[in-house]
């Protein structure tokens, strides 16, 4: 642990940011500092947080699944960087304007929209592809960044169809031989069945997606029960859930799509974060060509709004959550749940902070972004140091 980093967690957590955090800072490969603080789970119990405590990862998803999946297929010429994907997609009554291109959705230069319920949009999974090639576009492809859920799981029905955890399993989770990573943790045949006490859990039913559809005119507020709203994520169960989600996905697109997605779903210990990490670094990868690494440090989006590598944010964006130690060429990504991930590829450093600041927390949640930062530039300062 570094007492710095801890101390100043440990405030937060305290100022009820968020009711756990666990961290781990690495340097060429080794972990230099980690801890676990906090409380993984309030209600209905107190589990204290531990290092190997499964979290939530959100959009983290994005770069350690789907990044890392399309990395892949490019490199084995499955596919191109700038090869129009309609070809490749799954639904072949797509138009001639759907041809966007993997560069285009990785870098969040598509146009698609930023979010959308596709829960109350979609009759089931199997519709959702249609669905997203029939979308209208928020803006020109390559004018702007539009951070969006939809270009990542574009990018899943590209890569291999609609089982984006069978493709983790065998590509990356077996590979690396992780053993607390996984989609749907507490039912997952990839892996044995982790109890959900060894999961941190997340908000009371999805309250700030059931207000989002509310403020976006997707439902009124008296008309949000299951019974003005047939379509049901699962049997049983409404769209909306009521219970606290424990060991199951947090976000609605993604449980709605079976719990496993290419913008989410998956969860993860810091230690198992930071050995997917690493294979974005030339020096430690072992799924990649070091030659691939580049994509990950490119600045894809030069003159628009947001600096962007494939699948991640440059530290060089303005008011990114890198802080401002970090090497302008480093690439991270922010989890909804309260996540993050920073490497550093010139310094050979990895960041990871976890926490579920949705847990045991009345909305609005808590913007993190400032912890982030600060957490980053006690790091680095920690680093330095030494």
């Amino acid at each position: 642990m570094n007492k710095a980093i801890s101390a100043f967690l440990s405030e937060r957590i305290e100022a009820n940011d968020f009711p756990s955090a666990v961290y781990l800072v690495a340097e060429k490969g080794e972990i230099v500092y980690q801890d676990a603080l906090g409380y993984a789970v309030v209600e209905p119990e107190r589990i204290e947080a531990k290092l190997d405590t499964i979290y939530d990862l959100a959009s983290l998803t994005k770069p350690l699944v789907t990044g890392l999946l399309t990395a892949q297929m490019i490199e084995d010429g499955g596919i191109g960087l700038d090869d129009a994907i309609r070809p490749y997609y799954p639904v072949k009554e797509c138009g001639q304007d759907f041809d966007l291109t993997v560069r285009q959705l990785a870098t969040h230069t598509s146009g698609l929209p930023a979010w959308l319920p596709l829960y109350l949009q979609a009759r089931s999974r199997v519709s959702v592809p249609l669905l997203i090639c029939g979308l209208q576009r928020q803006s020109a492809p390559d004018t702007e960044v539009i951070y969006s859920d939809l270009n990542f799981l574009t990018l899943q029905f590209v890569i291999e169809g609609n089982s984006v955890d069978q493709c983790a399993g065998s590509d990356i989770i077996d590979e690396l031989g992780l053993e607390r990573t996984t989609f749907n943790p507490t039912t997952n045949s990839w892996i044995r069945k982790l109890d959900r006490r060894e999961i941190a859990a997340t908000e009371r039913g999805n309250e700030y997606e059931k207000q989002t559809c509310i403020e976006m005119g997707y439902l009124s507020p008296e008309s949000v029960g299951l019974e003005k709203n047939p379509v049901a994520i699962a049997p049983g169960s409404d769209m909306f859930r009521k219970h606290i989600i424990w060991g199951e996905v947090h976000d609605g697109n993604a449980y709605f799509m079976g719990g496993a997605a290419g913008h989410a779903g998956l969860f993860s210990t810091a230690e198992e974060v930071f050995k997917i990490a690493l294979q974005f670094l030339p020096q430690h990868t072992k799924l990649l060509k070091p030659e691939t690494c580049e994509l990950f440090r490119i600045n894809f989006t030069k003159g628009l709004n947001e600096d962007r590598s494939f699948a991640f944010q440059l530290a060089s964006t303005k008011d990114s959550t890198a802080g401002t130690k970090m090497s302008p060429e480093s690439f991270g990504h922010n989890g909804f749940t309260g996540t993050s991930l920073w490497i550093d590829p010139v310094k050979d450093r990895i960041f990871v902070l976890l926490t579920n600041r949705t847990h045991n927390h009345p909305l609005p949640f808590v913007n993190i972004n400032s912890v982030r930062r600060r957490f980053h530039d006690l790091a680095i300062e920690a680093l330095d140091s030494r």
